[in-house]
């Protein structure tokens, strides 16, 4: 029997008691063993008795857990970076195996855990760190290996991707459907990891490193939020044929250079990414040899993570019945540059008011032309008498020759606000 010792019993750690013993069976035939639970380190008591756990399972101690010498493997539930990080380190130095849904771990010392999961010989496995139930990170480092990964690009956070949902079918403002949110249970009461794009952040940093095969941590990524989206942008994308959605994306051009953003884009409305809605997550990959790929699914929730860390625990079971640990090991082998956000190459929404009077637009005009800034579609909105609300498409431009231009901009009599600006992402499919 391989013997499980569970740190942590709160929503993704029930759900994995609830799985463990609900497919039982078919776990043991498909590992190759039975593979049960034989400790859990939680503070809470109440969580493993409401689940019907023995209370001699139950201990506060991590070192009783670790120090038990039947337990193979050990599964991380408790999140942050600290003491998980600590756990993690000597549960490998005393030769066990771990499993984690860690995203704020991995984002930050996937590298340094990784190679001590290498030096003792112990696997290391986090399928459910990014994006819930989908499987992803398996398939990037198996199914697609024969793959030069182009891009990867996905809707990773369930909050955000509702919030844009809800705001985009029923007109509504963001703070208002936020609200909503955090009543229904789909936004913490402090939502900031979620709406400024930090969580969507943490999981790109962790595709990327597995995708282009070069260390990502969390700070490489350029990050924005959504709170600056309102009805009116979300009318003018559909008016123009796109969605609004909070992407990942991560992307190696001709050079070598990787690009690793997480920003609101405005999305063509037959990308595949479009029909995201809700709390679904989906990521997109294309390879040189697969094309496009998309996975679907639940990113979140009990039961979807839990499927995640319950097949990380049964692919673990096989590789010790085989004495095969570190079959997959870190596949970070390059070091490639990070290509910054100023340098992007894109296409951007931009909206702004402007005085409602002759030769405005020209004068706008003249100052992206003197900046390398071709614009490709304008409407014009009128506010009232005096001012007018001017919705802009740029062909492809540098992202700082746009900055440039926008700065003249902003100092300009004419010019009441630069009211917002996002980028267009999958036009060229």
């Amino acid at each position: 029997m391989i013997m499980v010792g569970l740190l942590g019993c709160g929503t993704v750690g029930s759900g994995v008691v609830k799985l463990l013993e609900k497919n039982q069976e078919i776990i043991a035939k498909r590992s190759g063993d039975s593979i049960s639970i034989k400790r859990i380190m939680e503070m809470d008591l109440s969580k493993c008795l409401e689940l019907g756990l023995d209370e001699e399972m139950i201990s506060q101690d991590f070192e009783e857990i670790v120090q038990d010498d039947e337990i193979d493997i050990i599964v991380e539930l408790i999140g942050g970076i600290e003491p998980a990080f600590s756990f993690i380190m000597e549960a490998m130095k005393k030769g066990k195996h771990v499993v984690t849904a860690n995203k704020d771990l991995i984002a930050v010392k996937g590298r340094e855990l990784l190679d001590t999961a290498k030096e003792n010989n112990v696997d290391f496995y986090f399928e459910a760190s990014v994006a819930g139930g989908i499987p992803i990170i398996y398939p990037l480092k198996q199914s697609l290996a024969a793959n030069q990964i182009q891009e990867v690009i996905g809707i990773l956070n369930g909050t955000t991707n509702y919030i844009l949902s809800k705001m985009s079918k029923e007109g509504r403002a963001f703070d208002e459907v936020l609200a909503e949110a955090q009543a229904l249970g789909y936004a913490e009461a402090d939502p900031s990891a979620d709406v400024y794009g930090l969580d969507a952040a943490r999981k790109i940093a962790i595709l990327s490193s597995i995708a282009f095969n070069s260390r990502v941590t969390l700070d490489d990524v350029y990050v924005e939020g959504i709170t600056s989206i309102t009805p009116n942008d979300i009318e003018y994308a559909a008016e123009l044929g796109y969605v609004i959605k909070l992407l990942a994306i991560a992307k190696e051009n001709e050079e070598g250079e990787i690009q690793i953003r997480v920003h609101p884009a405005f999305l063509p409305k037959n990308h595949p990414l479009a029909a995201v809605n809700d709390v679904f997550n989906a990521v997109f990959v294309q390879g040189d040899a697969v094309g496009e790929i998309m996975h679907y699914g639940r990113g979140a929730g009990q039961m979807p993570t839990a499927s995640a860390v319950v097949g990380d625990i049964i692919e673990v079971g096989r590789n010790i019945l085989h004495h095969i640990s570190t079959r997959i090991g870190c596949t970070c082998y390059d070091e490639k540059a990070i290509l910054d956000i100023a340098e992007l190459n894109a296409q951007f929404y931009i909206r702004m008011t402007v005085t409602d009077r002759p030769g405005v637009l020209a004068g706008i005009a003249g100052v992206f032309g003197n900046n390398n800034v071709s614009i490709a579609s304008v409407l014009q909105k009128t506010n009232d008498q005096d001012m007018a609300e001017l919705i802009m498409i740029t062909h492809k431009v540098r992202e700082q020759d746009l900055r440039d231009s926008l700065t003249v901009l902003k100092g300009m009599s004419i010019v009441g606000g630069i009211n917002n600006v996002i980028r267009l992402e999958g036009v060229e499919r």
